[in-house]
């Protein structure tokens, strides 16, 4: 399992997130991007997150299939999950707000304090029964690897995954090997989500 899996599964759920009728919607504002990352001490954290708008063009209720205009003028369609309750108040020119949030972490860990492994935590909201459509969706995984080489020439680390598999990681800042040493084990944390906003169409 892969958390991009969820992701793309609950995009999907998502379209239905948010819906506001208009009589004349305006086209789908760009999409806006932040980007952000910071450092702690044996650690640091990079995260992106995304908004994008669409406007529905058409809708079957009964296939759950919608037909969504991007901020691009592309259209896409796209398979709404039953997971997601009251369907039946989207209409065309209603808009769809997606948040797609992404973020990497990892955390130098001394040997000793911690075993190789992986967890996995994924969840996913809907809203009730008679309320406006909604969906917000997490998941994450860990993957703790040991340390089994530090070549500080050329500022590469190589890990050994918990299932035994070796991969060679290049360090972009030479600080950040500072202290580290083989037999240390590096926590990596993966984590997307996405989530809504209701914005109501501009009317005319």
């Amino acid at each position: 399992m892969t958390t991009r899996t969820l992701l793309i599964g609950a995009t999907a759920l998502a379209i239905a997130l948010q819906a506001c009728a208009s009589r004349k919607p305006a086209p789908p504002p760009p999409p806006t991007v932040s980007v952000s990352s910071s450092r702690t001490e044996g650690g640091g954290m990079a995260e992106e997150t995304v908004t994008v708008t669409a406007t529905v063009q058409s809708i079957d209720h009964q296939t759950r299939m919608v037909t969504l205009l991007g901020p691009d003028g592309d259209t896409r369609r796209v398979h709404v999950s039953d997971d997601v309750k009251n369907l039946d108040q989207v209409k065309k020119g209603d808009l769809v707000t997606l948040v797609l949030y992404e973020a990497i972490a990892y955390q130098v860990r001394k040997k000793g304090t911690t075993e190789p492994g992986i967890a996995e935590a994924a969840d996913v909201a809907t809203a009730p029964y008679g309320a406006r459509p909604g969906m917000a969706g997490a998941s994450a995984v860990t993957i703790t690897a040991t340390i089994v080489s530090v070549d500080r020439h050329t500022n590469t680390v190589k890990l050994k995954g918990p299932e035994g598999n070796v991969v060679s990681v290049k360090v972009s800042d030479p600080t950040r090997l500072e202290g580290v040493a083989v037999g240390d084990l590096v926590e990596i944390t993966y984590t997307e989500a996405v989530a809504v906003a209701v914005t109501p169409a501009p009317k005319s």
